[in-house]
């Protein structure tokens, strides 16, 4: 089991990967989410990216290789500097790009587990969060007041959802995987009772005309968001029984509990082979403490 989540752990925090061997085919494309407010696709997580008379605020920044390819995308936005940048956790298809933007001046901000992973990790002096925070902080650039909270042991234990109020959008690092089954990072700190608390409490805190920017999917709206904790929900009402009575893990593989979702939500990052196997054993073992 501890062999599974490292190998996930070694493909999410490695600058390359099979489909992003050839970089040069990778596009950034920015998807307008408001006025002075996008969304950027491209390798890795999305990238949320506000812009204004205070300069940018930048949300992840993908992988090293695409880093001109961002900052050219960023420029057809905006010619300003990046003023600040912000990691949602420290997972490389998020932070990747760090030192490269760090070494042209920008700073990052960051929950504080995210810098001790990061740091412990090995990554260089620039790519580390000069500002780091223990549970809420707020920006307040570009007209706008910038909200970011922590939730804890949710994808890990570093995970930040920035709320941009007065744009009534918001941006979940990898608390949300839209459409396709979520990696829970159980050695980097997550767990899967944390990850339904933090869908549930930003759907507490959202209406129905708020814009959610997921950590990888597309671009979607608060029943959006209801659809993915409907299913985090279902999965766990599935799989708790089966703990209780004490299944190994191999005989619950056996039964296909997850079939009618394995063919549209395990197509992602996580196959269902991968996504039960971290699953069922963070429930079973949250179950028998």
């Amino acid at each position: 089991m501890k062999i599974l989540i490292l190998a996930c752990v070694s493909i999410l925090t490695l600058n390359i990967s099979a489909i992003s061997q050839d970089w040069d085919n990778i596009k950034i494309t920015p998807i307008k989410v408001h006025d002075n407010l996008y969304m950027m696709t491209g390798e890795g997580g999305n990238i949320g990216v506000s812009i204004g008379e205070d300069g940018i605020f930048l949300i992840d920044d993908q992988y090293a290789p695409l880093t001109e390819k961002i900052l050219a995308a960023i420029g057809t936005l905006s010619k300003d500097a990046i003023k600040f940048a912000f990691n949602t956790h420290y997972h490389g298809d998020h932070t990747g790009g760090n030192e490269n933007l760090g070494k042209q001046g920008v700073d990052f901000v960051a929950h504080d587990n995210v810098y001790k992973r990061l740091n412990e990790g090995g990554s260089a002096k620039e790519a580390l969060p000069i500002i780091s925070f223990n549970d809420q902080l707020t920006f307040h650039l570009n007209g706008l007041h910038i909200n970011t909270r922590h939730y804890r042991n949710a994808h890990t234990d570093g995970d930040s959802i920035v709320y941009f109020n007065g744009k009534n959008t918001i941006h979940m690092g990898d608390i949300f995987f839209n459409g396709s089954y979520p990696y829970v990072d159980v050695e980097g700190g997550g767990s899967w009772k944390g990850l339904i608390v933090a869908v549930q409490s930003t759907l507490n805190n959202i209406d129905d005309n708020t814009k959610v920017i997921p950590g990888h999917g597309s671009l979607t709206d608060k029943e959006g968001l209801k659809i993915y904790y409907n299913v985090l929900k279902d999965i766990e009402g599935i799989l708790t029984p089966l703990a209780l009575s004490g299944l190994s893990l191999n005989d619950v593989k056996k039964l296909k509990p997850l079939e009618k979702y394995d063919g549209d939500y395990g197509k992602g990052f996580m196959d269902p082979n991968s996504f039960i196997s971290i699953v069922y054993e963070d429930i079973y073992r949250n179950i028998n403490k």
